[in-house]
């Protein structure tokens, strides 16, 4: 399918703006201010009852005093989620950027107020705990009063937390909304215009050669004179964590992201070992696409080429239609859904000057609904984002229910919604296609998608932690140490098989995940991996599958990732599982030879 359609110009494409009023009353930045407000007094009033009292709450007096914190987070949740939205469609403005900031110091004063909360909570002996956590009326909040415990052991004092949290608004957030500026603001020259980040790195996906090298090398160019800046605020935000690390007393850089994940360091090993160890499935991936693009070794630039010369396009409306119509013959309630993103303006899909790049589904708070931002090209890639994020958008809706503290899930199961929802429009696109050769430029797109998602991430991971561990060894890291690294775990993930050009080794300056969440990459492949094994089970099982996977969305985060993942009949303990994940993917690529070999 094609259009001749400019997607920068498309009419319906431009409409698509999201309407973030409800969030706040329809009151806008005085709805912001006023819920904080709000939320402040509740925090005060909550905190002359109960500080020092935790551990003399009864089952009811503990049920009271969660709702009560719920009410909080509701108002915070709601001043949040305008505040960072508005943000995000406009980078530059100041306006914008000042509203975000009055409401980062004021969510963080009201945090500091509760503070004393989760740690008195903590400091209850376990049998005693325990005892509470049976208590009637906790189905709400539960399982995150259980989480909060884990941390236990890397809890500091009240005031030394006090002083973390007062200090985090002019250390990481600062640090990464400068970083997040920098980035959106950043212009790339190519052929007389001066592109955003986005749209040049969607060249990327040209069936022309020339045009992927020109679009990479005007990348690295844009990039090369903040390099310098952006390797400080990294360089800060490494050590900053080096810090906090070794005052919560974590033995190592992954350990609070494992914690935070709901999942042991011995198991994230076991899944970085195992990804790692089969790095040969992106090598032979990637000498098969050399030979199909008619060139001797692929360079960087050519990795999310088409194997077809022609260029697939969409409309805005086309991908719309496809993607629901995915949703629709999976599960009516499911695409009545994600139907409502469309038709009650809760997404943001243009790309435009400022705007933040990428594409996210913010959960917001349980009594409004999901946002999800895209930056739509016109590609075929575009299409599987747009069902990509409506499968988080569709998770989040039906965990509404669960409430503000059970409602997210972590993240090594926050990509199983939004994978399986674009493998069903994937599996359309396969289905609609009329030739072994449009079969094979689809799977070609699916398998750079997989090794996107799990392998580069794993080298994603890789560099991270050379980075971290190399901070804290040596000291501040130059620009061209930062990048001798990351072309070290690349060059792992590639062998042989890439040729990365000099420009090349500067890319990792532009990504948000390792300024914002140190340590989040793996879940990408965590979830891929979890994902397609849903998948496969609702393909081997068909319809009765399919209210068990509803099930487990709308369970939100209120179980253990073991227990919801079981829902399903995944068992997450078994050894051999990620192993079993990384063979879906390489049947996709012994498909893709066999059609190669036919085609050819």
């Amino acid at each position: 399918m094609t259009t001749t359609t400019d997607p920068l110009t498309d009419p319906e494409l431009l409409q698509t703006e999201w309407d973030l009023e409800p969030l706040v009353g329809s009151e806008g930045e005085a709805g912001v201010d006023r819920r904080l407000a709000e939320a402040s007094e509740l925090a005060s009033t909550f905190a002359d009852a109960y500080a020092g009292e935790v551990a003399q709450l009864d089952g009811p007096g503990l049920v009271g005093a969660m709702r009560e914190l719920e009410q909080v987070h509701e108002l915070i949740g709601r001043a949040a989620s305008f505040a960072s939205l508005r943000f995000s469609t406009d980078e530059a403005d100041p306006a914008r950027g000042a509203l975000l900031q009055r409401m980062q110091e004021g969510v963080t004063e009201i945090e500091r107020k509760l503070l004393f909360f989760d740690l008195e909570w903590a400091a209850l002996e376990d049998e005693r705990a325990e005892e509470l956590l049976e208590s009637e009326g906790l189905d709400f909040c539960r399982h995150h009063l259980r989480s909060l415990r884990r941390y236990r052991p890397h809890l500091l004092s009240e005031p030394e937390e006090k002083i973390l949290s007062d200090k985090s608004i002019t250390s990481q957030s600062a640090w990464g909304r400068l970083f997040s500026e920098l980035t959106s603001a950043l212009r790339v020259g190519l052929d007389g215009q001066e592109l955003t980040l986005d749209v040049a790195l969607s060249l990327l996906q040209s069936p022309e050669r020339d045009t992927r090298r020109a679009a990479a090398e005007a990348v690295s160019s844009a990039l090369e004179p903040g390099l310098r800046t952006r390797s400080f605020i990294y360089n800060t935000l490494v050590y900053d964590k080096s810090v906090e690390d070794r005052l919560r007393s974590y033995p190592h850089w992954l350990a609070s992201r494992n914690l935070s994940n709901e999942a042991s360091d011995e198991s994230v090993m076991a899944l970085i070992e195992a990804v790692r160890g089969r790095f040969d499935i992106p090598q032979r991936w990637y000498a098969l696409k050399a030979r199909l693009l008619g060139i001797e070794r692929i360079a960087d630039y050519d990795r999310a080429a088409p194997v077809l010369a022609e260029e697939v396009t969409f409309s805005y409306g086309q991908a719309r239609e496809m993607v629901l119509d995915a949703y629709d013959s999976f599960s009516l309630e499911a695409g009545r859904i994600v139907r409502r993103f469309f038709d009650e303006r809760w997404i943001d899909a243009p790309v435009r000057p400022n705007k933040r790049g990428g594409a996210f589904c913010s959960y917001t708070v349980p009594s409004v609904h999901p946002y999800v931002l895209l930056n739509f090209t016109a590609r075929r890639r575009d299409v599987l984002t747009m069902a990509h994020e409506l499968g988080h958008g569709l998770h989040a809706a039906l965990a509404q229910p669960q409430g503000v503290f059970h409602q997210s899930t972590p993240l090594t199961l926050a990509e199983t919604a939004s994978v399986f929802g674009e493998t069903l429009v994937f599996e359309r696109l396969m289905a609609a296609a009329d030739s072994d050769e449009r079969r094979l430029s689809l799977l070609a797109d699916r398998i750079d998608g997989a090794i996107a998602t799990v392998f580069r991430q794993m080298a994603m991971n890789r560099f991270e932690h050379l980075v971290h561990t190399r901070r804290r060894g040596e000291g501040e890291l130059s620009a061209d140490r930062i990048s001798e690294l990351w072309t070290e775990s690349q060059a792992e993930l590639f062998g042989d098989s890439v040729e990365m050009t000099e420009g090349y080794r500067v890319w990792w300056s532009y990504v948000p995940h390792f300024i914002t969440t140190p340590g989040y990459v793996y879940a990408y492949a965590y979830g891929q991996l979890l994902a397609l094994s849903v998948y496969r089970r609702y393909r081997d099982e068909g319809e009765s599958f399919v209210p068990r996977y509803l099930e487990l969305l709308a369970a939100g985060g209120s179980l253990s990732p073991d227990e919801l993942a079981a829902i399903v009949g995944i068992d997450l303990s078994d050894p051999g599982f990620w192993d079993a994940g990384l063979a879906l993917v390489e049947e996709q690529l012994t498909e893709a030879e066999r059609l190669a070999a036919s085609t050819t």
